[in-house]
């Protein structure tokens, strides 16, 4: 008897047609299967109960191919979420240790004359309440159009999400969703991953929602390692400290894409609304706004102005734009230099597309405080790129940040920069990053108070960003607050490998003549850090104030031999001449330092080892040439 004769599988709320290869959820909505998940799940479950053992079911899936057993598993695991399947669950596929998999779930067969109503009537209801919008959506379907006509699915999967969860009734109220994580979009199998697309498409998303006043999303740079395809969502979300997450997967076949969706409460896992797509489209930038109202709408939240607007009509520009991201956020030179080159491609494919300005400003800084390149070299290069996002796109929230970067770490304008910071937080004051960054800035200049409540309100917005809460420590200890050191030891908690956290903390350390533990902390820091010169100067520094001179001059000779080959700024070597008490070579270090703009001399006013340099006429008239008061 054939599949089309038997009719079809179903378990729980799915219904599973071999003829037609389609697996339905109840509504008839259809789940998104790559071939081979498809042909494990149907003979598993023509075989209910029974155990089948891991080289049979191989054998019949790829019969003619001999195959890793690591494809097997992939795509096993692919099922369990698709099947939403939590944790350990296992009340479909079950492992049997050794041998293979059993399908443990109770399955019947429905006739064809049966299912045919309701098979009909399902499909025919399948895109619900986005229909208008949905149907406006199918395009052809351009060879590089892939990413962008994605990304317009699964903002509608959002919308659809939001209008749904709306009129669920009681215990599903809005008002319960205060916060929100978009985990990266995961490929159905491992062997079909692409992560500039997983990460764009969340990206996308949480650009759309952010800077609303009634929900907080998660910043891209805090669900970037929730993308294992074995990633439990909710426990991402605890983890995220979120009311709810958004979590999907993505199937590319020939010119067709394929998107699940699913909008999961944290507090109890229940799965408020889930959605299936499966559509040829390409015009994203005609749909965006509406999608983003009706997300506002159904959660009662006002839009942001940035919703309101495409940043590019240009597809192949939006494709190269992410992935300069994907490459340049890593902060390793090879992967920045590889972002900064697909960002100018995507600048030719779009000279007017402002968004590549602003994160080839970001890169090229990143380069310079990193000590990976001479800040004369390449911080001209950051400021142009800045201000050439302005010219393009002065609502641009991003584009101001930038700007007002530069401004700090290069120019030494303080004011200047300040207003640039609040220009940015007034056209997106949701950006965790922008608001670490103001308090930089304020905690520098010495406005202390205004500082940590500047860097208390980007931790709120992004509680489990290392970077920001490593920030509150420095921020906290130049303020003079003794929860420095609690707050760093907490961001160790989070990260004990996080380097800046020990470099920090070997200021603290340092403030309170702690040599042994200073000098312990700083060489954790270079040890990770592979060997940053600021953690090293730093134990040159506590070296030679606990008496250890010519410990201190070995480790001011390693900066010094670097320097002949590589960029070592001469701050970092003025701290250990200070303290062996050379202090003319000191001030002699740090003028050259300000004559190289180094963006390590804007802590002078507020380190506390130049203290013993501050009645010099030498380093008040540094200081006045640095804009400082």
């Amino acid at each position: 008897m054939t599949d089309a004769e038997r009719g079809i599988y179903a378990f729980e709320t799915f219904r599973l047609d071999p003829a037609k290869r389609l697996l339905l959820v109840e509504g008839g909505e259809e789940v998104p299967l790559m071939p081979k998940a498809f042909d494990i799940l149907h003979y598993l479950v023509g075989h209910p109960g029974e155990v089948v053992e891991k080289d049979a079911l191989m054998s019949a899936i790829w019969p003619d191919r001999i195959v890793e057993e690591n494809n097997l598993t992939q795509n096993i695991s692919a099922l369990r979420r698709l099947l939403g399947e939590k944790h350990r669950d296992n009340r479909f596929i079950a492992t049997v240790p050794g041998r293979g998999y059993k399908f443990v779930a109770k399955v019947w067969q429905l006739a064809p004359k049966d299912t045919a109503t309701e098979m009909s009537g399902a499909k025919g209801s399948a895109v619900g309440s986005g229909d208008l919008i949905y149907q406006a959506a199918k395009r052809d379907f351009g060879k590089r159009g892939w990413l962008l006509g994605l990304a317009a699915i699964v903002l509608l999967s959002v919308g659809s999400a939001a209008f749904l969860f709306y009129h669920r009734g009681p215990g599903s109220s809005p008002e319960t969703i205060r916060s929100l994580a978009v985990l990266p979009f995961k490929a159905i199998t491992a062997d079909s991953r692409d992560e500039a697309l997983e990460m764009g498409v969340a990206d996308t998303l949480i650009s759309k929602l952010s800077g609303s006043d009634g929900l907080k999303v998660r910043p891209i740079g805090a669900v970037r390692r929730f993308a294992s395809l074995e990633q439990d969502p909710v426990e991402a979300g605890r983890q995220l400290v979120v009311d709810a997450v958004l979590d999907g997967g993505i199937q590319i076949a020939a010119s067709r894409v394929r998107v699940s969706a699913k909008l999961i409460r944290v507090s109890d896992g229940r799965q408020m609304w889930a959605g299936q797509f499966d559509e040829q489209s390409r015009d994203i930038f005609s749909i965006q706004d509406s999608i983003s109202e009706r997300v506002a709408a159904a959660l009662r939240i006002p839009l942001a102005n940035k919703s309101h607007r495409s940043y590019t009509g240009n597809v192949e520009a939006y494709q190269l734009y992410m992935k300069g991201n994907l490459h340049a956020r890593r902060l390793i030179l090879p992967e920045v230099q590889k972002g900064i080159a697909y960002y100018e491609q995507a600048i030719a494919a779009d000279p007017a597309y402002a968004l590549p300005y602003v994160e080839m400003a970001n890169a090229y800084r990143s380069m310079v405080l990193t000590n990976d390149a001479r800040p004369t070299e390449m911080m001209p290069k950051a400021k142009a790129a800045a201000v050439k996002a302005v010219e393009l796109d002065d609502t641009l929230a991003e584009a101001w940040t930038a700007i007002a970067n530069t401004a700090f770490w290069y120019d030494w304008d303080w004011k200047v920069a300040e207003t640039y910071f609040r220009k940015g937080l007034e056209l997106d004051h949701s950006s965790a990053q922008a608001h670490a960054l103001y308090a930089h800035l304020l905690s520098n200049i010495g406005r202390h108070e205004e500082a940590v409540s500047e860097i208390k309100q980007a931790r709120e917005l992004d509680p489990l960003s290392l970077i920001t809460n490593a920030m509150e420590g420095q921020i906290l200890f130049f303020a003079g607050r003794d929860e420095a050191e609690k707050a760093l030891r907490a961001t160790m908690e989070m990260d004990a490998n996080f380097w800046l956290a020990h470099l920090f903390m070997s200021r603290v350390y340092l403030k309170k003549q702690m040599f042994a533990e200073t000098i312990a902390a700083a060489a954790k820091a270079k040890e990770i850090s592979h060997g940053n010169a600021e953690a090293t100067a730093i134990m040159g520094y506590a070296l030679a104030k606990s008496g250890r001179r010519d410990e201190a001059r070995t480790v001011l000779k390693e900066l010094e031999d670097r320097a002949s080959t590589n960029f070592v700024p001469t701050y970092d070597l003025a701290q250990i001449h200070l303290a062996l008490g050379d202090r003319g070579k000191a001030l002699d270090l740090l003028e050259k330092a300000l004559e190289q703009r180094e963006p390590l001399m804007v802590f002078i006013k507020v380190d506390p080892k130049w203290d013993d340099l501050r009645s010099e006429p030498r380093f008040f008239k540094l200081m006045k040439r640095m804009n400082f008061e």
